[in-house]
């Protein structure tokens, strides 16, 4: 099976994003999932510090229930549960059957180029 990559872009053309996403899907081997953010402020809006620190726990540790996760990353199981909330709707954490979350991702990348307007 092949170790899935996300790369985390700042493209503020979504529709130039989309467009790349779509080259990149007709290619014939996998090239990894994009997660595109429109601006600075989303992408540092919706990814946190915290947050970062779930993602890294979760990463390759295969399955985890939200309490372990919390004892983990020494935070509230209520405040690391909201977070799992948003961080599984970026796709960044997926929840399994058994209602555990893992982070499916072997590797992530960002990919940001800020400069002046």
């Amino acid at each position: 099976m092949t170790q899935r990559k996300l790369t985390i872009t700042l493209q503020p053309d979504w529709i130039a994003a989309i467009r790349a996403v779509g080259v990149a899907a007709k290619a014939d081997n996998y090239q990894g999932e994009v997660l595109n953010f429109e601006t600075p402020g989303q992408f540092f809006g919706q990814l946190s510090e915290k947050r970062w620190d779930i993602v890294r726990a979760a990463q390759g540790k295969g399955e985890m229930s939200v309490r372990e996760l919390a004892r983990v990353v020494d935070r509230d199981v209520k405040r690391v549960h909201d977070d799992i909330v948003i961080l599984a709707q970026l796709g960044l954490l997926e929840r399994t059957q058994s209602g555990g979350i893992h982070c499916p991702y072997a590797t992530l990348h960002i990919d940001m180029h800020l400069q002046a307007a």
